[in-house]
């Protein structure tokens, strides 16, 4: 993990098209701007484990057996 320290203003900037920016700083919390292409996913880290949590859950169906997946086959 790269660590960088930055102030108010200052910028760091991910491979050609991607600029953090520090916006605001105060009581413990910062407050960053991000700038990417639009095709580029920006999540908060909360957000995107609960997208890989639903993917997931929508791969398998919850009452999936193996029994069912031998009748699918034999139908086949």
């Amino acid at each position: 993990m790269l660590v960088l320290t930055r102030k108010c203003d200052e910028s760091i900037r991910i491979g050609n098209n991607i600029i953090v920016k520090v916006l605001e700083s105060s009581s413990g919390h910062v407050k960053l701007g991000i700038e990417a292409p639009r095709k580029i996913p920006v999540h908060r880290e909360e957000i995107y484990q609960r997208i890989q949590e639903e993917n997931k859950a929508s791969l398998v169906p919850e009452d999936f057996t193996p029994d069912i997946l031998k009748n699918i086959l034999k139908k086949g």
